[in-house]
């Protein structure tokens, strides 16, 4: 399955990050427009479909954006390294709007990128699992940091705030189903072991050897 990564970088993950940007833009010039129309919001999620694919670009605050443009390009840009333009792009949007069910479900109303962003994680983990990353200054490999950030948003729900922790249970969950059904075609490369060469040795030349050096 590997074989279909193209060979031309497309960098996705910047380009979506610019989106983002221009997006968080417009919103602070048009907040209310904006929020009413394009964010998650459960009671008209159903008459307005767009929804679980427009919030993903929509975010509460330069600190929300600039934590997801970071995991963004980060996590987002070895991802697509890895399986190609085509399946990173899959794995965002579809984890994004997988995302959007558990803000149906869970709460009143939700912006952000972080659930298509914790899709990419997951699949991330089963694909690269020995990932070298840090959490919380502490170096650690892919598949335990995913892991420990799955634990966090699990006991984040059983808390009030403002994070919509399900989004990324959900997203992650989606990202991990997808890293492990396309992991096989993705394989560390194992390093080739030099190629030994043998002479083969006529029998006049081992007559002669003999001839000069055991008798």
């Amino acid at each position: 399955m590997g074989d279909d990564v193209p060979k031309k970088f497309e960098w996705w993950s910047v380009k979506l990050s610019v989106v983002m940007f221009i997006v968080y833009i417009i919103t602070v010039m048009y907040p209310d427009f904006i929020y009413s129309n394009f964010a998650m919001v459960s009671s008209e999620a159903l008459i307005k479909p767009w929804m679980f694919v427009t919030h993903i670009f929509l975010h509460g605050g330069l600190m929300h954006l600039g934590s997801n443009l970071f995991a963004l390009l980060l996590f987002g840009s070895i991802l697509e390294k890895t399986v190609g333009s085509r399946k990173f792009l899959i794995i965002f949007f579809a984890a994004g709007i997988v995302s959007g069910f558990a803000d149906l479900l869970f709460y009143s109303s939700a912006v952000g990128a972080s659930g298509a962003i914790f899709g990419i994680m997951g699949s991330l983990a089963m694909i690269r699992p020995k990932l070298v990353v840090w959490v919380m200054g502490v170096p650690m490999y892919m598949i335990i940091a995913v892991f420990i950030w799955a634990l966090l948003d699990l006991g984040g729900m059983f808390y009030p705030s403002n994070i919509a922790h399900a989004a990324h249970l959900f997203g992650m969950a989606f990202g991990i189903a997808a890293g492990l059904w396309i992991r096989f075609g993705y394989k560390e490369p194992r390093k080739k072991q030099p190629e030994v060469k043998y002479e083969i040795v006529s029998d006049a030349e081992m007559d002669d050897w003999e001839r000069r050096y055991m008798m």
